[in-house]
């Protein structure tokens, strides 16, 4: 009897641990830090970023350089990106972002390897992508969800972390650095 209450307990507490996992955080703990990040603001002219992709277990996989062309026609943004991979592969992504709400706070993304729509929400100087990436691998493709965050640091410089997975299992992450460029 007191072993199967013992299993018992165990089982909440892993499945309340797992559930707890599961949760995002609530962007609107960032609104008081500074600097406010202005997405359009930001991403308007050159940038530069440096990044990896990590595995589930920390390990890099794959190390890359993106040049970014970042253009605004009124609340229309287009980011017109260029990654250059480690091992000599290149690739293009362009997003297209979209002010959803007046006082910048929501942000709707698309790209041509996005499944549906990305929703953003900034607050202070961080923001939050949430969005399913057809992601193309060596044994086939995949649709991974990222939970991406970003976070101004000043004005030239802001850091990315989107954690990757794969119906609800954590499989990796990616980490980037961004340099506004003069």
């Amino acid at each position: 009897m007191f072993a199967r209450l013992v299993a018992l307990i165990a089982a909440t507490l892993a499945a309340v641990v797992l559930l707890a996992s599961c949760t995002s955080i609530d962007p609107q703990v960032y609104r008081k830090e500074q600097p406010a990040l202005d997405l359009a603001r930001y991403f308007d002219g050159a940038l530069e970023g440096h990044g990896m992709v990590l595995d589930r277990g920390g390990q890099v996989q794959r190390r890359f350089v993106v040049q970014i062309k970042a253009t605004w026609s009124g609340d229309v943004g287009t980011l017109d990106e260029d990654f250059t991979w480690s091992d000599g592969k290149k690739e293009r992504r362009v997003w297209t972002l979209r002010r959803a709400a007046p006082d910048g706070s929501r942000w709707i993304g698309t790209a041509a390897d996005v499944i549906g729509e990305a929703q953003g929400v900034v607050a202070g100087n961080a923001l939050n992508w949430t969005y399913t990436l057809d992601l193309a691998t060596d044994s086939g493709r995949y649709n991974i969800a990222f939970d991406d965050w970003m976070f101004l640091i000043d004005e030239r410089v802001m850091l990315n972390r989107a954690v990757m997975s794969f119906y609800g299992v954590r499989v990796g992450e990616v980490l980037i650095s961004f340099r506004k460029l003069p």
